[in-house]
């Protein structure tokens, strides 16, 4: 009776807990979950399931592994809001997939993307057929995300950070020396100032960082 007490007490407690961890962990669709997210949640789902099965173990000693957990949350979501190098290795960037109606074979097979996920995604979607498919995103999520002719084109960040994406240029169809060749005529000298930068509806846009507005 008294391990029941205590059992019941520990999935109250920790069920409150938790979800109290998560609220300062920010808030996240399912669907968005990065890897980091995922990898801390299950831990956690462990270490709590511990707790609860066994009422010998210190209360404590399942609490400071989910603070820690937090806290280790928290330095990478800070590392990630300033480091894009850090975003990519742990969420990876977007996968072009289909491309002016044409599925890119290679990145399907480097993405383990087969063709039955494909078709299922553009059906959800209502995409009729691959040639009314201009852009075609497989996202860090796992989400596709879907453009076609008729709708307004994918914003890539051709600057992020102060860094050129190199990978967003040769998607977009521009060269790097457009790229700073136009921003120099905008009066933009330094790359590293810009907060972020595209290219929408055939001109660059940018966003200068706070400090150099």
């Amino acid at each position: 009776m008294n391990d029941l007490l205590i059992i019941g007490f520990r999935t109250f407690f920790l069920y409150f807990f938790i979800l109290l961890v998560l609220r300062v962990m920010g808030k996240r669709e399912v669907g968005e979950l990065g890897i980091l997210d995922v990898v801390v949640f299950i831990i956690m789902a462990e270490v709590a399931a511990i707790a609860i099965e066994d009422p010998r173990n210190k209360l404590f000693h399942t609490v400071f592994p989910i603070l820690l957990l937090l806290v280790i949350q928290l330095i990478s979501s800070f590392i990630s809001l300033k480091s894009k190098k850090f975003r990519d290795l742990v969420d990876g960037d977007p996968s072009v997939i289909i491309r002016n109606g044409k599925i890119l074979e290679g990145e399907m097979r480097r993405q383990r993307y087969n063709l039955d996920d494909l078709f299922q995604q553009l059906r959800e979607q209502q995409i009729g057929s691959v040639r009314e498919v201009t852009f075609a995103f497989l996202e860090p999520s796992g989400n596709l995300s879907v453009f076609t002719k008729e709708d307004t084109q994918p914003v890539l960040a051709l600057i992020s950070d102060g860094i050129i994406q190199n990978r967003h240029i040769e998607i977009v169809g521009v060269t790097e020396q457009q790229l700073v060749d136009e921003l120099t005529k905008l009066g933009i000298n330094d790359i590293k100032h810009i907060f972020y930068c595209s290219y929408e509806k055939g001109t660059f846009q940018y966003q200068l960082k706070e400090e150099f507005q």
